[in-house]
């Protein structure tokens, strides 16, 4: 590749597409790649990301600064889109609506690529009827400290309980530390119900691993792997398969086999490894398409559960309140809220709070709040030699256009007496803050 960042033209399915700024660095530490490496590894890979996005609207998740800067979200198609490019009208939760992009074909698929978006985020709705997904989505979110020998003996549990219920998974590493596990299914029923059914299905799969898989939606009380449920929300969307992940080594996110599942090793499967795996065994999820199964026995087993007393799991937070959700606040905060006040006598570092749970950074980039992290330790280093694996959450929050990353500790191991108090987390670069306060005051 020479130097000339002028644009780069292509003509794709009789279309032409241009490729901005083609020689603008997306990887830069680890392995080095442009932005036109991104767009020739999608047309190498072209069948297989489109099987996964074609017919659906999509979020534009955008890295215009590359794979080391954050991304931003962005719902509505740009209006300067070409005209051959169609879009579909969606609503969400908050009652908004949003032209978003539809991908029909690879010159729809590079003309995303170009915005930025190495990361394809389709929603779980074909065009065509936009209430009822055709797709039931298990994410497997390994906590702190999970090892992947654990993440793949719970995908196979998974796998054993989609086939009792008359469903068949497709596997894929997420590109990160978990997996995906996607299940086709007739788009019969609401986003409600298909997020009822996979409420149903991490609680099963949590019975029969119970140390090893978790249904819980708060951290503080997980441990294990996470089955996040509510992946299944209305306006929720993953990246779907042969994503380019922002990981320094350009890892993607690979549909496997299921013998593959429990040898395979995330970090074998990058930009630069699957087009040749992709040429030699084409697309593991090649049939899913015809393999659309019935919600019908996971929605018996959620009635089950209900009459076990099991209700509604708490939803994403900023959905309206369900009927027959509890309360939708931590069991830590929820304590404090319902526990008497009584007058505490000043510690060495002042009031102690019984809340185990304090957070002590908030940042748009996760190697600052990481930083964060570690000055936290050095200043409190009796109460983080007390700390287990699972008591630091990074928790990576989705704004209403970014993303950022918010560390908490879990002080439960923590004697009362010694617990560090609550303080101004460093650094504290929450970017929803503005919006929050404009928004309730």
């Amino acid at each position: 590749m020479g130097k000339d960042s002028a644009a780069h033209s292509l003509t794709i399915d009789g279309h032409e597409v241009r490729v901005t700024h083609p020689e603008k660095l997306y990887f830069s530490k680890q392995v080095r790649l442009t932005k036109l490496d991104i767009v020739n590894y999608y047309l190498a890979i072209a069948p297989g990301a489109l099987a996964g996005i074609r017919d659906r609207p999509v979020v534009l998740k955008r890295f215009v600064n590359g794979a080391e800067q954050e991304p931003f979200y962005q719902k509505r198609a740009p209006e300067d889109r070409p005209e051959w490019l169609r879009t579909v009208t969606l609503s969400f939760p908050s009652g908004r609506t949003a032209d978003e992009i539809v991908v029909d074909d690879t010159a729809g698929l590079i003309w995303i690529v170009n915005l930025g978006c190495m990361e394809l985020h389709p929603h779980p709705v074909r065009s065509g009827d936009l209430d009822h997904p055709d797709e039931l989505r298990i994410d497997l979110d390994p906590g702190p400290g999970v090892r992947w020998e654990d993440v793949r003996r719970v995908a196979l549990e998974v796998k054993s309980v989609l086939e009792e219920m008359n469903l068949q998974g497709w596997p894929k590493t997420s590109g990160s530390r978990g997996m995906h596990i996607n299940a086709r299914i007739e788009p019969r029923w609401t986003f409600t119900e298909v997020r009822r059914a996979a409420l149903a299905l991490a609680r099963e799969v949590e019975r029969r691993v119970p140390d090893l898989a978790s249904s819980k939606w708060w951290k503080e009380e997980r441990d294990g792997v996470f089955l996040d449920y509510n992946q299944n929300a209305k306006d929720r969307t993953t990246a779907s398969a042969y994503s380019v992940r922002p990981l320094a080594d350009a890892r993607v996110s690979a549909p496997l086999f299921w013998d593959e599942v429990l040898v395979c090793d995330p970090a074998d499967f990058t930009l630069f490894t699957m087009p040749k795996r992709f040429a030699e065994i084409g697309d593991p999820f090649a049939k899913a398409d015809a393999a659309a199964g019935s919600l019908e026995k996971l929605l018996t087993l959620a009635e089950r559960d209900e009459a076990a007393g099991l209700g509604d799991a708490p939803w994403p937070p900023h959905f309206r309140k369900m009927e027959g959700e509890g309360k939708r606040v931590a069991p830590s905060r929820a304590k404090r809220v319902s526990a008497k006040p009584a007058a505490k006598k000043p510690g060495p570092r002042g009031p102690r709070s019984k809340a185990p749970l304090i957070t002590v950074a908030n940042s748009p980039s996760e190697e600052a709040a990481l930083a964060g992290l570690e000055r936290w330790k050095r200043k409190y280093p009796e109460a983080a030699a007390l700390l287990h694996i699972d008591d630091v959450l990074v928790d990576r929050m989705r704004g209403r256009s970014s993303t950022w990353t918010r560390i908490r500790v879990n002080l439960r191991h923590v004697p009362e007496e010694s617990r560090p108090v609550q303080e101004k987390p460093d650094p504290d670069e929450d970017p929803t803050r503005e919006w929050r306060e404009h928004r309730w005051g």
